[in-house]
């Protein structure tokens, strides 16, 4: 796993063979990153990762410069990765938290510009991740909520949804609050 651009550009993080998160794809992280530059002043933003998996989304984040980053691992083994990570770049604006991603959207009360949720595909509750974050304190006001999901998942129809991109298998869809 490697981070992309921003100060830690060119950083290289191996991810070991036992996880079962499967980091976000170069390709498809580039480009997200290239449609959130449209959206948001990454130095003004404070952004929360939910279902952190490896941190690849969380560290790019910090490299461009996010006031804050917020990251949400339920994992164990997981979590002491993203730990391990955020210390070899001794970030200090960054708040790592293994806990349930789901329990934490209904429970938290701090409010963030992005919310990024990459959950398993395979998430029972995946088709209702952007009811419960646009329901819920998470998103400050013209927040971003980017959720990357399957291919079967179509979210156009919500009122609040912005686009959708596809990356190869990697899909994001966009919602604003």
């Amino acid at each position: 796993m490697r981070i992309i651009t921003g100060m830690y550009k060119g950083r290289h993080f191996e991810v070991p063979r036992s996880f079962k998160a499967r980091p976000t794809t170069d390709f498809a992280k580039e480009n997200l990153f290239n449609v959130l530059r449209a959206y948001l002043d990454f130095e003004e933003t404070h952004a929360l990762d939910l279902f952190g998996g490896t941190g690849s989304i969380s560290l790019e984040l910090l490299s461009r410069g996010c006031q804050s980053v917020v990251t949400v691992e339920r994992d164990r083994k997981h979590f002491a990765f993203i730990v391990s990570c955020l210390k070899a770049l001794e970030c200090e604006n960054a708040t790592p938290l293994c806990t349930d991603a789901l329990r934490f959207i209904s429970r938290c009360r701090q409010q963030f510009n992005l919310v990024f949720a990459d959950p398993p595909y395979a998430l029972v509750e995946l088709p209702e991740l952007p009811d419960r974050v646009m329901t819920s304190n998470l998103l400050a006001d013209g927040a971003l909520f980017v959720l990357e999901h399957g291919k079967n998942y179509d979210f156009s129809s919500r009122p609040d949804f912005l686009e959708h991109r596809a990356y190869g298998s990697v899909n994001f869809s966009f919602f604003r609050k």
